[in-house]
C-alpha cells in the first residue's frame, strides 16, 4: 500500500490553519498543526513529516528559526519546508532559502497555487511520495499512464500538447509567457519560435474543447497563458 503522505502545517492564524488542514487532507495527505513554534519543532520530532508548511511569524520560536532547528536534526535534514509569509521582501526571501526552506509564498495566496507548488516540491525532492495524478476542475493528468481526460472522457494529445497541459496544471491560475513556455517544455537549450507555442496551444484548446466546455486555457494579452483554476 503507498504511503499516505505526512505534512505538518505551522500556522498560529486559526482560520488559515483550518483551510489548510481541510484542503491537504482532501488531496490525500495526513495533516499535523501546530500553532506555534515550540509545537511544530516538538510535533517534528515525534514523527518526521514528509513536509512542512511553515509560517514566518509564528509564536514562542519564529518560522526561521524553526527552519534552522529542522536543518540542524538528522531526521528532518531533508524533508521539504514551505514557508507561508506575509514579508515580500526580497530580502527576506533570500533569508528563508538560506536557512533551508524549498519555496517560499507570500500571503494572501490561492490555495489552488498552494497545492500545485507543494506537489512540485513533493516531486522534485521526494518523488517517491508524489502524486501521478493532477486535477483542475474537471481536467485529469495521469502523469503515470500518460494519458488526460476531461469529465469523464478521454483526451488525446501529442507529446508537446500533454508537456504543455501538464506544466499548467502544475500551476494553476499563474500566467506563463511563452518564453517562459518555451524553457519548460522544449528546453532553454533549445531554439524554437515563439509563435510555436501559439500552434501548440491552439491544438491543446481545441482537444480539450468538447462538446459545450467552456476554454480552460485563458490568453492574457501581450503576457501569455494560463488554465483557469
Amino acid at each position: 500500500m503507498a504511503k499516505i503522505p505526512h505534512v505538518l502545517v505551522a500556522e498560529d492564524e486559526a482560520a488559515l490553519a483550518e483551510l489548510l488542514k481541510y484542503n491537504l487532507e482532501r488531496e490525500g495527505y495526513r495533516v499535523s498543526s501546530a500553532r506555534d513554534g515550540e509545537e511544530a519543532l516538538l510535533l517534528a520530532a515525534e514523527s518526521a513529516p514528509d513536509l512542512v508548511i511553515l509560517d514566518w511569524m509564528l509564536p514562542k520560536a519564529a518560522g526561521i528559526e524553526v527552519c534552522r532547528q529542522l536543518r540542524a536534526r538528522k531526521e528532518t535534514r531533508n524533508t521539504p519546508i514551505v514557508m507561508l509569509t506575509a514579508r515580500s521582501e526580497e530580502n527576506d526571501r533570500v533569508r528563508g532559502l538560506d536557512m533551508g526552506a524549498d519555496d517560499y509564498i507570500t500571503k494572501p495566496f490561492s490555495m489552488s497555487e498552494l497545492l500545485a507548488r507543494l506537489r512540485a516540491v513533493m516531486r522534485r525532492i521526494r518523488p517517491g511520495l508524489a502524486e501521478d495524478k493532477l486535477l483542475c476542475g474537471d481536467i485529469v493528468v495521469d502523469r503515470a499512464a500518460h494519458r488526460v481526460q476531461r469529465s469523464g472522457r478521454e483526451i488525446h494529445l501529442g507529446p508537446t500538447e500533454f508537456r504543455i497541459l501538464d506544466h499548467l496544471m502544475q500551476h494553476p491560475g499563474r500566467v506563463f509567457s511563452r518564453e517562459q513556455l518555451l524553457d519548460a517544455v522544449w528546453g532553454s537549450d533549445i531554439y524554437v519560435e515563439t509563435r510555436t507555442v501559439d500552434v501548440h496551444i491552439g491544438r491543446l484548446r481545441k482537444a480539450l474543447m468538447i462538446d459545450d466546455s467552456d476554454d480552460p486555457i485563458r490568453t492574457v494579452r501581450s503576457a501569455g497563458y494560463a488554465l483557469n483554476a
